[in-house]
């Protein structure tokens, strides 16, 4: 898959509140880049507390659940758009399916 834009995750990580997410987030970014998703299955076969939302939205937890990435899938492109990246509380005041916060 190719993800735009990792930009987002390394701004994010590179703050000194959320130095800790750093790890799991290039995990993910490191595993997603190798995956070849083309269905809403394929992605809960590899992370099954990955939630399916609306509009090809996807909820990942990230580092224990401490954080949260939303992304938007085109699955016949092969793109994962990353939407939000935020703490857990930030998460909670978000509308899943609209946000676009990069």
């Amino acid at each position: 898959m190719r993800v735009i834009a990792k930009s987002t995750l390394v701004r994010y990580w590179g703050k000194p509140e959320c130095a800790d997410s750093k790890g799991a987030l290039q995990s993910w970014y490191d595993e997603v880049l190798k995956a070849n998703w083309k269905t809403p299955r394929d992605i809960k076969d590899q992370y099954r507390s990955a939630s399916i939302c609306g509009k090809n939205r996807v909820v990942f937890n990230v580092a224990g659940n401490k954080y949260r990435l939303v992304v938007e899938l085109q699955y016949q492109a092969g793109i994962v758009w990353v939407k939000f990246v935020g703490s857990h509380a930030r998460y909670d005041q978000i509308d899943v399916e609209t946000i676009n916060e990069y």
